[in-house]
Order: C-alpha cells, then sequence, then structure tokens
C-alpha cells in the first residue's frame, strides 16, 4: 500500500477530509466538557485508617455523582481530592459515603479553588502555540531553500502545519463526542497530550520531508517531483509506521492497565499518533505534489 501513495492520494485526501470535517462538526455541535481544571472546583486532603487505593477512591466518588474527579495519593498516604465545586450539604455527603465505603478517615483541608487554566492563561497558550507553529514553518522554509525547484520551501512549512491541524484536530472531535456521549472530560492531562501530539506530528513529516529534500537535491534530470517523492516516502514509511507501532504498544498497556486517571491521556495521545503517522505518509507527501500540479496550471 505505501507504494502506492502517490498514485492513490484522492483516496487518502478523502479518508482525511472525512474525518476533519466530522471532528469539526463533533466539536461545533458537541463542544468540549470541560473538567475542573478548567472550571474550578473543590479540594480535600483525607487521611484514612486502612487506606484504600487512588482507583477506589475516585471510583467511589465517581459513582456518587461527580465525574471528572482527581484524586492523588501522598508520600504520607493521604489522598488530596479534586471535585467540581460543592455545596456545602454535598461535601458532607461526599464525605459520608467515603467513611461508608472504606470506614474511618480524617479530613486534613478543604477549601474552594479557582481553574488551573484561567480563561487568560489559556487565551495565552493558544498565542503562545501559534507563535510557535509559525516559527517552525519559518524555520522549515530556511532549512528547505535549497531545495526550491519545483517546490517553493515555504510550501513544506505550511505543510507540515496543515498535517499538524489534522493531527490535533480528531482526537479533539474524537474528545467532543466522548464528552456528549460518555462524560469524557478535557483537564490538564488531554491538553499535554495534544501539545505531545503536535511534537510528534511535526517531527514525522520532516523525517519524511527531509528525505525528499535529500532525494531532490541528488536526483536525475529525468526523474520526475512525483517519482521523488514516492520513493521518499517508501524509504521512510517503515521506520515512522515501526516508531509509531513500538509507542502505541507502551501507550495501549497503559490504556487497559493504568488506571482510570491515565486513560483519557492515553487514549488521546494514541488516536494523535496514528492520525500522525497516517498523516505524514498518506497526507503530507501527497500534497507537495497536488500544490506543484496547481501552481504549474496557475
Amino acid at each position: 500500500m505505501v507504494f502506492d501513495v502517490i498514485k492513490t492520494k484522492k483516496i487518502w485526501f478523502a479518508l482525511s477530509g472525512l474525518l476533519i470535517g466530522g471532528s469539526i462538526i463533533a466539536l461545533a455541535v458537541f463542544g468540549l466538557r470541560m473538567g475542573i481544571d478548567f472550571t474550578g472546583g473543590s479540594l480535600m486532603t483525607v487521611q484514612f485508617e486502612n487506606a484504600p487505593t487512588t482507583d477506589a477512591v475516585r471510583s467511589s466518588i465517581v459513582s456518587f455523582g461527580y465525574e471528572g474527579t482527581r484524586v492523588q495519593s501522598t508520600e504520607g498516604g493521604a489522598f488530596i481530592v479534586r471535585l467540581p465545586s460543592l455545596a456545602e450539604e454535598e461535601h458532607q455527603a461526599v464525605l459520608s459515603n467515603l467513611e461508608a465505603q472504606f470506614g474511618a478517615f480524617e479530613e486534613q483541608q478543604y477549601q474552594l479553588v479557582g481553574p488551573v487554566f484561567g480563561a487568560e492563561l489559556l487565551k495565552k497558550a493558544i498565542w503562545a502555540i501559534v507563535l510557535v507553529l509559525t516559527l517552525i514553518t519559518l524555520y522549515v522554509t530556511y532549512v528547505f531553500r535549497k531545495v526550491s525547484d519545483p517546490v517553493a520551501s515555504w510550501k513544506y512549512g505550511v505543510i507540515t502545519m496543515i498535517a499538524a491541524f489534522h493531527d490535533i484536530i480528531i482526537p479533539i472531535g474524537l474528545f467532543a463526542i466522548l464528552g456528549y456521549f460518555l462524560n469524557y472530560q478535557i483537564d490538564s492531562a488531554f491538553v499535554a497530550a495534544i501539545l505531545t501530539v503536535l511534537g510528534y506530528s511535526i517531527n514525522d513529516t520532516i523525517i519524511v520531508f527531509d528525505r525528499v529534500r535529500e532525494n531532490l537535491m541528488h536526483r536525475s534530470s529525468a526523474e520526475s517531483l512525483e517519482e521523488t517523492v514516492s520513493k521518499s516516502v517508501r524509504q521512510t514509511a517503515v521506520r515512522s509506521i515501526n516508531t509509531s507501532v513500538t509507542t502505541l504498544l507502551a501507550l495501549f498497556a497503559i490504556l487497559f492497565f493504568g488506571g482510570e486517571t491515565t486513560r483519557a491521556f492515553a487514549l488521546a495521545l494514541i488516536v494523535g499518533i496514528i492520525s500522525g503517522t497516517y498523516s505524514s505518509i498518506f497526507i503530507a507527501s501527497p500534497l507537495l505534489i497536488v500544490w506543484e500540479k496547481w501552481s504549474r496550471k496557475a
């Protein structure tokens, strides 16, 4: 299949368009269910006489009706519990539920806290990402300046960003669907996963483009751009796929055995890395050919 990537590019473009379109529609229709990292909530620290597991404490509170609860154990055996904002009656009901399930405990701290990601911080983070992506585009343009024929060097940078957008919009769209139907929430772990996918995607795409650059600099006059790009994809596809597979094996282990608190993080990474590998091979490289043909007709 790798050998026919360029010739069958319409199929890959159609599939990508379907995935991107579906993700954007899901995001517009369902939106994202923000977790307490974005909305704020309650913070309590509890110390049990007979300490249960972290997952057991979290499951108990979630089953009581508070989705998105995060539980972290401390070195002293206490648990830091972050959950949605509670009225005092709800607070006491949660404590009673914990005591009924796990026995006597001491509540060492309870307070209402603001969001970890405030509106201003989120705005600055988005602008920082935009700035970084712009700088990466300029850097790729500079690195590829010696192979501007037949494809202008700046187009490599733009296509890298298109592939990156493809790779992050798909997991975001998926979590919009999961949030609506399964109450998956967006928290700091999801943000970290998206940033990781962004870096992975850009790196994978540039690896393929770097091989295109090398082959363009040493190609014969009889070799077309399509043949050069196709050869470059064949030379790098196995490496990209093998790297992704080994990464995915670790992530699937986290997904199935890592517990509830890491499941959403692992799922976002899995979807993003799969889409990143797909876009580097089946989207970014064929786009070079399509763009070059459009430029000829213009």
